[in-house]
């Protein structure tokens, strides 16, 4: 019995090797059913703090769950790359050239994410346009509720990591 069952799995590892030889290119694959996906969120940050961006245009933290200038529209953009804007205030989260995060009106270059779901669950956010030193600049929130510059973060920071949390 045990050497049936040997052999079968041998036949089928032999199989599995013939249809595809390691030489052989992959497929591209195709996710066009991602783009133009919206989602409602609250950012919570590692810091304790949820991401908002108020009427007069600054992104910040603030600890209050209910807050309506906390809920955000995730769009994707593309594959892995999203744009965040408040829903209240219509203001899109944007980083500039120097890594300060600002609310834009309009919706530019300098507004979009390049989505990560880290190891621990939780999301980082680093602008697509702009590096500072051949490095990502991330979004994050310092320990008092206060966005950090761009070009001291780093992906490993807690800073920068961001559970999104379901709007009910």
């Amino acid at each position: 019995m045990r050497r049936r069952l040997w052999l079968g799995l041998a036949w089928l590892l032999l199989a599995r090797g013939a249809t595809r030889t390691p030489s052989a290119p992959r497929k591209p694959r195709s996710y066009p059913h991602l783009e133009g996906d919206v989602r409602w969120r609250r950012l919570f940050s590692s810091t304790h703090f949820f991401l908002r961006v108020d009427p007069g245009g600054r992104v910040q933290g603030t600890r209050w769950r209910h807050g309506q200038d906390s809920i955000l529209e995730i769009r994707s953009v593309r594959v892995g790359v999203v744009a965040i804007k408040a829903v209240s205030s219509g203001f899109y989260v944007a980083m500039n050239h120097r890594g300060r995060l600002y609310g834009s009106r309009l919706y530019t270059v300098d507004c979009r994410f390049r989505e990560r779901i880290e190891e621990n669950g939780h999301n980082t956010y680093a602008s697509q346009r702009w590096r500072h030193h051949g490095q990502p600049m991330f979004l994050a929130l310092d320990r008092k509720g206060a966005a950090r510059l761009g070009g001291q973060t780093r992906r490993h920071h807690l800073s920068t990591h961001f559970l999104p949390v379901l709007v009910s």
